[in-house]
């Protein structure tokens, strides 16, 4: 049984190697029974609690918010030395002293000679599970404390990402567009899917704090694909296509440490930074490990396996390899046992 957190041997250092680019043979159960996305229904089964299990840690008013709205904001969850040293990790990384297998650095191409190999030039480290300093994050037992009351008692983090927010010009852009989370993941259901995203430095409508739909992740996953922004695009930034610019909207102010819990089908997005500084913020999907992977041909996310495929071929030259075969490398057992995922 792979012991949460941990990787050792051979199969560990090929598994590091090999993430992101080939199917590796047992990496995870097989299903006798797969359903696609269309047969899968992203509403739980009716209760009053739908999106929470039951325990001792969130309060029936904090239960009730998240139902509403689904989202939940803890105040100073994440303390400062942690953030600091995260803070640090990343720059160590933007600096090229440390160079994790598997994690997309990356860079705006526009700043590169000005800023050359420092923080000033990365706006996000994904995929960073196999760096064990970064990813202590995924661990911090104060966040899987909270994760567990939306994924139950078997873990996984399933996606990791450092954003470093830079400050907006007329010639690049980190505006993100509202978007539902789960337009990215083959597996389900989405009830047992949390996201964690913690602020590294206050966040605020200056510098393109989350922006929120309260109650949306009641609604099914809608089509998405990259909006009409001339040049203002980056790559994999996908926007809700018939996107309500009336529905109701909530700026979420954040003080450092601050973490916020939400729904992957919350419709949610970023501003802009319109100061000189970084906005950074760290965050990790969790899964329950008994969320099973979908077929996600002949849904509205089959456009999305075909971009990564393309990605995949021209970066590694692979082609046999789907979006199933992405996620179950990313994908790393945090707590209790690794069962589908």
């Amino acid at each position: 049984m792979e012991q949460p957190g941990k990787r050792s041997g051979p199969a560990a250092r090929l598994d590091a190697i090999l993430r992101h680019l080939c199917p590796q043979p047992g990496a995870a159960p097989a299903l006798t029974s797969v359903p696609t996305a269309a047969q899968v229904s992203a509403v739980p089964q009716p209760g009053r609690f739908c999106y929470t299990v039951d325990n001792d840690v969130l309060s029936t008013e904090q239960r009730q918010f998240y139902e509403d709205n689904g989202y939940l904001l803890v105040r100073k969850l994440v303390s400062d030395a942690d953030i600091e040293r995260f803070r640090k990790e990343f720059v160590r990384i933007c600096e090229k002293e440390v160079n994790p297998p598997g994690a997309m650095i990356m860079r705006d191409k526009s700043l590169r000679s000005q800023y050359e190999q420092s923080e000033g030039a990365v706006n996000k480290v994904q995929d960073f599970q196999e760096d064990e300093e970064l990813f202590r994050y995924c661990t911090l037992p104060e966040i899987l404390k909270y994760v567990e009351c939306f994924t139950g008692p078997n873990i996984m983090a399933m996606h990791t990402m450092v954003i470093n927010k830079l400050p907006d010009s007329d010639e690049q852009t980190f505006l993100h567009p509202m978007h539902q989370d789960l337009h990215y993941f083959p597996f389900r259901p989405a009830s047992r899917i949390v996201c964690s995203w913690t602020a590294m430095e206050r966040a605020d409508s200056h510098n393109g704090c989350l922006v929120v739909q309260p109650g949306t992740h009641r609604q099914p996953l809608k089509p998405h694909g990259y909006p009409q922004w001339e040049g203002k695009t980056n790559q994999l930034f996908h926007g809700i296509l018939d996107e309500d610019e009336t529905s109701p909207r909530v700026q979420l102010i954040m003080e450092k440490g601050d973490t916020v819990f939400f729904h992957p089908l919350l419709i949610h997005g970023s501003g802009i930074n319109k100061t000189s500084g970084f906005r950074k913020s760290i965050s990790c999907h969790f899964a329950s490990s008994e969320c099973y992977y979908i077929d996600v041909k002949n849904t509205t996310q089959e456009h999305l396996e075909k971009e990564l495929v393309e990605i995949a071929h021209k970066k590694y030259n692979l082609t046999s390899v789907d979006m199933k075969d992405i996620w179950s490398f990313r994908a790393r057992l945090v707590q209790g046992e690794r069962i589908n995922l």
